[in-house]
């Protein structure tokens, strides 16, 4: 379903154990393509080696159905997204996998494939994310390799499973299952690359935390940590 208009390598990195990889689905209820791939990122989500998102956009509540999850600001990462591919179009359902592969439409071993390549990339960057206190992760973050531009941290927290009724749109009359469904996506900070770096950061609630560290003007993203 097509939207409104709207990869770098990595090298020289110290081989190490395979790195988590990032599986952002650019989705919304009111699009009759999505559920196939909402069902495939509900697999993904139960893989420890994937953290998968799933971030409704806002552009198609005009059709029938205002998606219950839809924010504006998943729809402009997408957006961001495509104009750093060079692209003057965006899609739903679409793939994200890891800030620079890029599946639109259902593809599930397009996705696997590309999964499979980010893993084989060995990490340059190494975050962790701990409770600090009630209400507040500390987040500390190490470069493993030289690195060069400048990067970002971003915090997500997402709500892991619900059941929705659709009453209207294009999936009118059906109950569909989402997955790890971005609620919250904030940037937290700028980084060099040249040194470790610490943060704190409040995330109350009982919600996952994720951290993401993300070359900027959405390029690849190098590392990424959970806590449940």
């Amino acid at each position: 379903m097509t939207g409104p208009s709207s990869a770098q390598q990595d090298e020289g990195a110290t081989p190490s154990a395979a790195r988590t990889v990032v599986v952002e689905l650019f989705t919304s209820q009111g699009c009759s393509s999505c559920p196939p791939a909402d069902d495939m990122l509900g697999h993904l989500a139960a893989r420890e080696d994937v953290i998968a998102l799933g971030l409704h956009v806002d552009y198609w509540d005009y059709i029938g159905w205002e998606d219950i999850f839809g924010q504006s600001a998943f729809s402009d990462r997408q957006k961001a997204y495509a104009r750093a591919a060079g692209h003057q179009t965006v899609y739903t359902p679409q793939t994200v996998i890891s800030g620079r592969g890029r599946v639109e439409g259902h593809q599930p071993m397009a996705v696997m494939d590309l999964i499979q390549q980010e893993r084989a990339h060995p990490p340059r960057v190494s975050v962790e994310v701990a409770r600090a206190s009630p209400g507040t992760v500390e987040i500390a973050v190490q470069p493993l390799a030289d690195l060069d531009g400048e990067y970002v941290l971003h915090l997500v927290r997402y709500i892991p499973r619900q059941d929705v009724d659709i009453e209207r749109g294009e999936n009118a009359g059906r109950t569909i299952t989402y997955h790890n469904i971005v609620t919250r996506f904030e940037m937290l900070t700028r980084w060099d690359g040249q040194g470790p770096l610490s943060v704190e950061a409040s995330a109350p609630g009982e919600e996952p935390v994720v951290v993401l560290v993300q070359r900027e003007d959405h390029g690849a993203i190098l590392a990424a940590d959970r806590l449940r």
